[in-house]
């Protein structure tokens, strides 16, 4: 795509960068408001960038998710194995000296992926990989260093595609979370599901869309007093899924 190769603008940089300075924090008050907790697919670079950021989501008891360096490359752009490993080990490193701990998942930036990625991933010490959207439940991917979890992660319930790529209204999205939820609560009386939804803070931090954002979340977490809905964090949805017997998973 030949957009894909223009240069950066100041208009379209701080469009983005929106979501560091002012979209972020609106969307740590309504969480904090209705008592969510939720991952942040971050980026390493994001240190050097906004440090004070990850000081929220350290209070918060958050879970970072390594996201790459930075979305402004992707794995696929490294073709040789060792190009792309050494990528994952220093997002590995700094993830892990600054918060203290490694992190267990791993999502590539863009969702993208060489055929080595997962057993990179394996090999790297991650517990869980979000770049396979195929399934509403968790399951064991093989690599060559033993099984790698998949937990889902939504390409429908995205702002960034629904909103920007498919150019749906924000009430027309947050309809759609509202269907999605309510649709897999019933389902799963049945058979456990993950329900997960994306929002990135340049979109969903503003005003206008952070409304009826809000009346959505309101509306899944009114489910809380009813014991059916179980909020937690992709790491809590890997680390159950660690327990459960061989042969409860497809793919165990």
């Amino acid at each position: 795509n030949a957009k894909h190769n223009e240069p950066q603008t100041h208009r379209n940089y701080s469009w983005r960068d929106y979501g560091n300075r002012i979209g972020i924090w609106r969307l740590f008050d309504l969480f904090d408001e209705l008592n969510l907790p939720v991952a942040h697919n971050t980026n390493s670079l994001l240190y050097d960038y906004c440090p004070q950021m990850f000081d929220a989501i350290r209070r918060r008891g958050d879970e970072i998710v390594s996201h790459g360096r930075t979305n402004s490359e992707n794995l696929s752009d490294f073709r040789w194995e060792g190009d792309e490993e050494e990528i994952i080990r220093q997002v590995t490193k700094t993830f892990t000296e600054k918060e203290g701990k490694a992190p267990k998942g791993w999502m590539g930036a863009g969702a993208t992926e060489n055929a080595t990625t997962p057993d990179l991933v394996k090999e790297a010490g991650y517990t869980y990989i979000m770049d396979w959207p195929c399934d509403d439940q968790p399951f064991w991917i093989r690599t060559r260093s033993g099984p790698l979890l998949s937990v889902p992660y939504p390409v429908e319930l995205n702002d960034a595609s629904q909103v920007m790529h498919r150019q749906h209204t924000a009430r027309e999205f947050c309809e759609m979370l509202v269907d999605q939820f309510d649709e897999m609560v019933e389902q799963s009386e049945k058979h456990p599901l993950v329900y997960n939804i994306s929002i990135h803070p340049y979109i969903y931090g503003q005003p206008f869309r952070l409304r009826p954002l809000r009346e959505a979340l309101k509306h899944c977490v009114s489910h809380k007093l009813k014991d059916r809905v179980w909020f937690c964090k992709p790491a809590d949805v890997a680390d159950y899924c660690h327990t459960l017997d061989k042969g409860i998973l497809p793919g165990s």
